[in-house]
């Protein structure tokens, strides 16, 4: 089977269980952003030669496939999502990130006041990846905006992970002996 398929020549695109929607429909929107995150943390996972870094960016990045996997489902089909055993997202993924940012900020990150993106190629691509989780937060609340039924869960994950990747950026300037200021 190729991957071009044709079928969205026509400018749609499937939802999972081949629900067929505008390429600009806000679940593919969002997706389409959290896809673009997902590949910014792998720029910075390449860029690492820090194991436990590389580890929990990894990990975030397969949490991203199942927030993916959960905004492609109409909500009409999350009962049978969920009974396909696909992952839907819960608060124990959100209390990861409430661990990371006490575990950062206990580290005694130097910073002062703003910080400007740059300072490593490292900190960089995790402030990019900052950024696009926060447009991924905006277009998931923009979901929730059309009326669509949204798991709540989905934008208090991206929210705190914004604050775990721009504290990530600091630990990693902190590390190098470089002030992103």
């Amino acid at each position: 089977m190729s991957i071009a398929t044709r079928t969205g020549d026509d400018g749609t695109t499937a939802l999972m269980y081949n629900r067929r929607v505008a390429k600009t429909h806000p679940r593919v929107e969002a997706n389409g952003v959290i896809d673009e995150l997902n590949a910014a943390l792998g720029v910075a996972r390449a860029n690492s030669n820090d194991e436990w870094l590389r580890g929990e960016l990894f990990t975030t990045q397969k949490q991203l496939v199942d927030i993916m996997g959960e905004l492609a489902t109409a909500p009409a089909d999350l009962e049978r999502y969920a009974r396909d055993g696909f992952i839907l997202v819960t608060s124990t993924m959100t209390t990861r990130l409430d661990e990371l940012v006490k575990n950062l900020e206990a580290q005694k990150i130097s910073f002062k006041g703003w910080a400007t993106p740059g300072a490593t190629p490292l900190a960089a691509a995790l402030d990019l990846a900052r950024t696009a989780c926060r447009r991924a937060e905006r277009r998931v609340c923009a979901i929730r905006e059309t009326g669509d039924a949204l798991n709540a869960e989905i934008v208090i994950y991206l929210n705190r992970l914004s604050d775990v990747l721009w504290l990530m950026a600091r630990w990693v300037e902190t590390q190098a002996g470089v002030d992103g200021q």
